[in-house]
């Protein structure tokens, strides 16, 4: 029906504009935020048949998070799609080696083929930062700001306080909400 009024009535859109021209002007504000928000390797994907190679010569060894072919350090999910490091000669020859008796690999090979393949070990991708000072610091900061600003206002900014608010007053105005019964409590505890 809309290709109908759009070919009767050309002249009648969305503000003022034509149904055509209206839609075309849409679509291309949608592909323009689509096309911002859209990361480059999706982007990417769309015109090539796979995405990018972004990892380089680096083994692909697995499923990886999500799927991805990415390298993480993560303690839920140990097991990276690739390896740290790209593929050098010396690797491979270690790792022609470690298909063999891992006896004969000394600690140092072993050491080596682990951070090929890993960038950190448990413990050190575990291991406290201390970022946690920083943001303590700016937390802090930014209490210590309200609190002047807080004061600078109740200086400078807000009028005093008025005379009811004294002690003398507020006992005066309990005082007569006594005598007036002002809320009175009633019921089997209330009695005098």
């Amino acid at each position: 029906m809309t290709h109908d009024l759009a070919n009767a009535m050309p002249h009648i859109g969305f503000f003022g504009l034509g149904l055509r021209k209206s839609h075309t002007i849409m679509n291309k504000v949608l592909r323009s935020c689509l096309r911002q928000n859209t990361p480059m390797c999706i982007r990417g994907y769309s015109g090539y048949p796979e995405f990018p190679n972004k990892i380089g010569n680096r083994e692909v060894v697995g499923h990886g998070y999500n799927g991805e072919a990415s390298y993480l350090d993560r303690c839920d999910f140990p097991m990276p799609a690739v390896r740290f490091k790209p593929c050098t000669p010396d690797i491979m020859a270690l790792r022609e080696k470690e298909k063999g008796d891992w006896k004969k690999l000394s600690i140092e090979e072993k050491k080596a083929l682990y951070r090929a393949s890993y960038c950190q070990t448990f413990s050190e991708f575990q291991a406290p930062t201390g970022e946690w000072k920083g943001q303590l610091g700016v937390a802090l900061m930014g209490v210590a700001w309200s609190i002047c600003l807080f004061m600078i206002f109740k200086l400078y900014a807000y009028p005093p306080l008025p005379v009811t608010f004294d002690e003398e007053h507020r006992l005066a105005q309990l005082e007569r909400m006594q005598i007036l019964e002002v809320n009175p409590i009633s019921g089997i505890s209330a009695k005098k």
